[in-house]
């Protein structure tokens, strides 16, 4: 049994018993069940009752010899390690379930939260970028998260260090989430500790990882999708070539989110990626003004509308830049769509895709890297397990 890529395009039923909740936590706990093959189940058999009923026949038919689904004393534990946390669950297709997270394809059936869950319905930006930044980099993503927190904005990053940490700091008094890799009980790095706790008091703390997990290498990039798909836009302050927050824009380019950039110099590998960014159309940042001006529907505190920079009404009207970027996450969604746990020859994927070889290499490229694919021996490709 693999994790099946395709889910509902529409969130499910939320639970709405004690009972409810704890079948879904119980069935997105066992083993190979994941957040596609947990919309896949709940859709085929209605409910994650009669899905957990169905689970080991479903493994053996699948190949799976002598599965059992996750005991109840993992769930009991789990639940009991949040009250003593004072975590919340969030549900899908629940009211207080973040409104824009919901819409992406897959989206976590559920969330802990610790803090104040309130935050996540309002207006968010995601704030993104280098762990090692520069002096420059956390000046810059404090000014940004300041006066967008200043405008009605929530701030949405990773509490990682660098400009993660520098964002949430900025933004404590006017609304941040910190969307965490492991259980939202275990602060990483161990340094933002206070931070972390202060976000608890004033902002929110959210995981879709079980309480009590070490985050994982592997965490990293299923936690960049949540801090995208909580977000209007997302704004990537510095960040290398080959970075975590370049994952975050891919994400948020998929999710059909605005992906902004504030440029760097040349010579600073620490600001490579933004460059990249922005050379391929992402709107430059010079100011929060900018970031607000580039949202489809500009909103402010208590949903009035956003002021805009006086400058730009100074300068002419210019047809929009060529989006590359979004160019290549279309073609990331139709390489996806196309693979399957099956190996399926890259010749073949390209000549089904009808785009030049030159096109799809790069992207394959990306999509190994950001462990979406697997390449298998002879030329096969496949989706990741």
């Amino acid at each position: 049994m693999t994790e099946d890529p395709i889910s509902s395009t529409h969130p499910p039923l939320p639970p709405t018993t004690e009972e409810d909740r704890y079948a879904w936590l119980r069935l997105l706990r066992s083993r190979k069940v994941g957040v596609a093959t947990f919309h896949r189940l709940l859709g085929e058999y209605g409910s994650a009752q009669n899905a957990l009923a169905a689970l080991p026949e479903v493994a053996r038919s699948a190949g799976v010899a002598g599965y059992e689904i996750c005991p109840p004393g993992v769930i009991d534990a789990e639940i009991k390690a949040a009250k003593a946390a004072r975590a919340r669950l969030l549900c899908l297709g629940a009211p207080d379930y973040p409104e824009w997270l919901a819409k992406i394809s897959d989206a976590p059936p559920l969330l802990w939260a610790i803090g104040n869950a309130a935050l996540l319905a309002r207006p968010v930006i995601a704030l993104v970028g280098a762990r090692n930044a520069s002096s420059l980099g956390t000046r810059m993503a404090r000014a940004l998260a300041h006066d967008l927190g200043a405008q009605g904005f929530v701030i949405a990053s990773g509490l990682a260090r660098g400009v993660d940490t520098a964002a949430h700091l900025a933004s404590l008094k006017t609304g941040t989430i910190a969307v965490m890799a492991g259980g939202v009980d275990v602060i990483y790095p161990s340094e933002n500790t206070n931070l972390a706790q202060d976000i608890a008091g004033q902002g929110v703390r959210i995981s879709e990882q079980p309480m009590r997990m070490p985050p994982q290498a592997r965490h990293f990039p299923s936690r960049n999708r949540i801090i995208s798909g909580l977000a209007q836009a997302v704004v990537v302050v510095e960040a290398a070539a080959r970075s975590g927050s370049l994952i975050t824009a891919r994400d948020a380019l998929d999710q059909g989110r605005d992906v902004l950039a504030v440029p760097g110099h040349p010579f600073d590998a620490r600001a490579a990626g933004c460059n990249m960014l922005i050379r391929d159309g992402a709107q430059l940042v010079r100011n929060a003004d900018d970031v607000i001006a580039a949202l489809p529907v500009q909103t402010g505190m208590a949903g009035e509308p956003a002021l805009q920079p006086d400058l730009l009404a100074d300068l002419p009207s210019s047809p929009p830049p060529k989006r590359n970027l979004k160019q290549t996450a279309e073609l990331h969604q139709q390489i996806l769509k196309r693979l399957g746990p099956s190996p399926v020859a890259e010749d073949q994927l390209i000549r089904d895709l009808a785009a030049p070889a030159g096109h799809v290499g790069p992207a394959l490229t990306d999509l190994e890297l950001d462990g979406k694919i697997e390449r298998r021996s002879g030329g096969l490709l496949s989706l990741a397990n």
